[in-house]
């Protein structure tokens, strides 16, 4: 593979996991202000983003499973960190969503 194209794969990762973490920081908000259904469909939409993310990670490793071989360039070893923050936050997120309900119901 070549430099410029895992630089272009790193940079959509980076793009579409950065979105998505926008996004659920927007969702936390809404939490905060006890709009849940709102902060849930942010979250849905967030998830949208980070799949696009995550499909670009999967096209690598699977041309990386298929026996192809490449220098992995340190752009996209930041990509990978900001794809498994991102995701790790969504996480976080759905159960903070679950624990703001819980609260706001008692």
């Amino acid at each position: 593979m070549e430099k410029e194209q895992m630089e272009s794969i790193a940079f959509n990762i980076i793009l579409h996991s950065g979105l998505s973490r926008t996004m659920i920081h927007e969702a936390f908000k809404m939490m905060r202000d006890n709009s849940f259904g709102s902060a849930f469909e942010k979250l849905e939409e967030a998830n949208d983003k980070l799949l696009l993310a995550h499909t670009s990670q999967t096209d690598l490793l699977q041309q990386y499973a298929s026996g192809e071989t490449f220098d992995m360039e340190i752009i996209m070893i930041h990509a990978q960190d900001h794809l498994m923050n991102t995701m790790t936050l969504k996480e976080l997120a759905l159960e903070m969503l679950y624990l703001y309900e819980k609260l706001e119901n008692k």
